[in-house]
């Protein structure tokens, strides 16, 4: 446990940015999925680049993702 305070705070900061941002990440893969089973791609952008924006994830890493995600919703039509 951390003694001084501004190590308490960092460590409630830490914990609540934790869970935020596992959400957005949980969103970002169950809207991945579905728009490889539906073939919408639109939703699933928009919530990779909202992630991106936010700093959950990096923008290279967004963009990576949205082509990946676009060659295999291509390849499956």
């Amino acid at each position: 446990m951390p003694n001084l305070a501004s190590a308490k705070k960092r460590l409630r900061q830490n914990s609540k940015r934790r869970l935020h941002n596992q959400i957005i990440k949980t969103q970002m893969k169950n809207q991945t999925k579905k728009a490889l089973e539906s073939g919408e791609v639109l939703a699933a952008i928009s919530i990779i680049d909202r992630a991106a924006a936010k700093g959950v994830i990096h923008r290279n890493a967004a963009a990576r993702r949205k082509s990946r995600l676009a060659k295999k919703v291509a390849a499956a039509k």
